[in-house]
């Protein structure tokens, strides 16, 4: 049978559409996870996934598993997240879901409902970390990597602790990495996102293979001079906390002209804060980003020499405080080839191109399971607003190019 004719990729536009109508409203998505909303929206799914004829199971963590047996127990995983920020993009994370389930259909369907390997669709419990601050919770509890006493004390604003949100979603915080059986016969992993960046939209291609995600290095760094009346103190007398500071955001444009990646100032303090005084205290948050851990490693390293000359020059000291740190993940090259491969049979041509942002997907490879994802153009280059869209012919593409991985996946599966 040709999967070309059971699969019905205006079906997942549709129903996309459908999701954004039940948990939408005029400033975006609301699915945050561990709401009455993201729980909302995981029953609809749940209940698409059911009619598909697919066994439906939630693990220790609260990630939802939709199984399609095959007549190898080898599996191929197919990823996302149904969860968003809050006003959020309304096909952030729940493309995939609903890609996949479009996939499991048409499997289901040619195979006869046995196909030659196990196929599982996986919506991943708060990938986004919107209301807890910490990102891919599902994926890193069941890769191992989730910090329990980081996490065990986390609140959302209103004081809801972590594991309390969870109770009321009927998991036990203590028992979450149990969900690393389910990746007990996981042979591939693939993950098709909207790309959040301009990069394709500046191509003018619907579609590019991820190369891996960036490594980020994130740091604080605080100057400290001395407060002074601003009207009483010569320019050449000051110790000017935000001077120095100022200096380092030239500095990292810089930085990443040498080097590639990205590198951002995203915040800014002062102290005492007010009109009539010299800055005393600056401090700046530092977020530097690249593929290769080399470069990375240079990028941290200039950055840090830079900010010491710039304290000297201004009679002023600095101090770094690591905020948070993840190594570059890169893809698995035989995925990211058939990737490609999809991607020019659906559209004639592709691009790689890395991901800044993190996604489950580097939480996946982080197990060692070999791991691509597929990114479909930002029609904006925006995520995380509601303004984000994409072209309805590039999220059909999309669908069609992403079945097109998952059967040469399973091939290649079989094949190993």
């Amino acid at each position: 049978m040709d999967s070309v004719n059971t699969l019905e990729p205006t079906r997942t536009v549709e129903e996309l559409k459908e999701l954004r109508r039940l948990t939408g409203d005029e400033n975006g998505a609301q699915r945050v996870a561990f709401t009455e909303t993201w729980a909302k929206a995981r029953r609809w799914l749940e209940e698409k996934a059911r009619a598909a004829g697919v066994e439906v199971e939630r693990d220790a963590a609260g990630n939802l598993w939709m199984t399609l047996r095959g007549k190898s127990e080898e599996a191929l995983l197919i990823g996302g997240h149904i969860d968003s920020v809050p006003n959020g993009g309304w096909l952030d994370g729940c493309l995939n879901t609903l890609a996949g389930l479009e996939i499991l259909r048409r499997i289901g369907t040619q195979y006869d409902g046995r196909p030659p390997v196990t196929v599982r669709l996986v919506d991943w419990a708060d990938e986004e970390g919107a209301r807890f601050g910490k990102s891919l919770f599902g994926s890193s509890a069941c890769s191992g990597n989730l910090d329990m006493a980081e996490a065990r004390g986390l609140t959302d604003k209103d004081g809801v602790t972590l594991p309390g949100a969870l109770h009321g979603q009927g998991i036990d915080f203590e028992n979450v990495k149990e969900s690393n059986r389910q990746l007990a016969e996981a042979a591939a992993y693939l993950e098709l996102h909207v790309e959040q960046g301009p990069v394709l939209l500046d191509l003018e291609l619907p579609l590019g293979a991820v190369l891996g995600t960036f490594g980020v290095e994130r740091h604080a760094l605080t100057f400290h001079g001395q407060a002074a009346h601003s009207g009483s103190t010569p320019m050449n007398r000051r110790k000017d906390a935000f001077l120095a500071a100022a200096k380092m955001s030239p500095e990292i444009y810089r930085i990443t002209e040498r080097h590639g990646g990205v590198c951002t100032i995203g915040s800014c303090l002062t102290k005492p804060g007010i009109v009539t005084s010299v800055v005393e205290e600056c401090r700046i948050t530092l977020d530097q980003r690249h593929l290769e851990a080399a470069a990375l490693a240079a990028m941290l390293g200039e950055a840090r020499e830079a900010s010491k000359r710039f304290a000297q020059e201004g009679n002023v000291t600095v101090a770094w405080e690591r905020l948070w740190q993840i190594e570059p993940i890169p893809f698995d090259d035989e995925l990211i080839d058939l990737c490609d491969a999809a991607i020019q049979e659906t559209c004639g041509k592709s691009h790689r191109l890395p991901s800044g942002p993190l996604h489950d997907a580097a939480e996946v490879a982080r197990s060692r399971i070999p791991t691509v994802m597929m990114f479909v153009q930002s029609l904006h280059g925006i995520s995380h607003n509601k303004i984000e869209d994409t072209r309805e012919e590039h999220l059909e593409l999309a669908v069609r190019a992403f079945d097109r991985l998952a059967s040469t996946a399973m091939e290649w599966i079989e094949a190993r």
